[in-house]
């Protein structure tokens, strides 16, 4: 099956636009690919205001449900480490959390003078609800795909990953 860029064209800008068919789709592809994005972060930006939390409030709730899954225990200072923000920061957000009842502090299992963030039952049934149709809806638009279409999908994401983690910084202009 050979790829046609059936979708609305964009401005190319980003990309440039010319005559070659291949880099035409290719372009085609990679702003398919910018719009699923666009549609993520409009989703994660409603699942954060349904529940009433920011982003690095459901970062935390991630990456605490994802511990527990694992049956390990993240302190706050692991949680830091992973946001990249100040201890003051993270005792905010944890203190929301609670407050909320998305988490609570707990005794260290095997260390008594530290503390672990664990997610409360509530939590996880509150993302199963209000992400659980949404996931089977993603789950059900790929189903159908053969092995072979979903190994081309990956590498594809790979690739462009491990592109933008390749990124280089910005020179900065000398301003003498």
């Amino acid at each position: 099956m050979r790829f046609v860029a059936d979708q609305p064209a964009d401005s190319g800008y980003w990309y440039g636009v010319d005559d070659d068919s291949h880099r035409r789709h290719a372009v085609a592809l990679l702003q398919s690919f910018r719009r699923y994005r666009a549609a993520e972060v409009a989703m994660r930006s409603r699942t954060r205001a349904s529940m009433g939390m920011g982003e690095n409030d459901m970062a935390v709730v991630r990456h605490l449900l994802h511990a527990e899954r694992e049956g390990r225990v993240l302190t706050p200072s692991d949680l830091t480490r992973r946001l990249g923000i100040s201890t003051a920061s993270m005792t905010a957000l944890i203190d929301r959390l609670e407050a909320s009842g998305h988490a609570r502090r707990e005794r260290h299992p095997t260390d008594r003078r530290s503390i672990v963030v664990v997610p409360t039952p509530a939590t996880d049934e509150d993302v199963r609800r209000t992400l659980g149709a949404m996931h089977e809806r993603m789950i059900a638009a790929v189903a159908e795909m053969t092995d072979d279409e979903m190994r081309v999908v990956v590498d594809c994401l790979e690739r462009l990953r491990h592109a933008v983690d390749q990124i280089d910084p910005v020179p900065k202009h000398d301003s003498r």
